[in-house]
């Protein structure tokens, strides 16, 4: 048995040491929310926060989170910064198919906690890990932007 600290809770755990964070979190845990995409640490849709920091869940064994403060996308409104990324989100409509978002969220959130007014290059940087089938890149960049200055707004179509 190992304990995993995961969106503020501990919990007891039974899996093997190499069994990939990803699966924990949605097979023992139940958490479905962070997404299986490519299982190589490529497209990002399973992009969970270790100690603040986005990390791909595909790839990590659990034995590596042990410790560690694991936030997901299911606890990520609980903060702030994840607040406003949630709501610019939701109000610049970026999500079409959705597959990729919440990893897209958790890249976010995690670039606005360390450059709370990111330039463009920082949101290519720290997003590029991030891949969308849908091409919703220019929802994406503008719902970062509105984060970042804590502004909700409507619902509202970018081109």
């Amino acid at each position: 048995m190992i304990v995993l600290t995961i969106n503020g809770q501990d919990r007891q755990i039974d899996a093997p040491d190499e069994m990939p964070l990803l699966w924990v979190l949605r097979d023992i845990v139940g958490l479905t929310g962070t997404k299986f995409g490519c299982g190589i640490a490529q497209c990002g849709a399973c992009t969970v926060h270790l100690d603040g920091q986005p990390v791909r869940s595909c790839v990590l064994p659990v034995a590596s989170a042990v410790g560690k403060k694991i936030t997901t996308i299911e606890g990520i409104g609980a903060t702030d910064i994840g607040k406003r990324v949630q709501q610019a989100w939701l109000g610049i409509e970026v999500v079409q198919c959705g597959y990729c978002q919440s990893g897209q969220i958790m890249s976010a959130t995690a670039l606005l906690a360390e450059k709370p007014s990111p330039t463009d290059a920082d949101i290519d940087t720290a997003m590029s890990g991030n891949l969308c089938r849908c091409g919703t890149y220019v929802r994406i960049r503008a719902a970062i932007k509105q984060a970042a200055t804590g502004q909700a707004t409507l619902p509202q179509t970018i081109a």
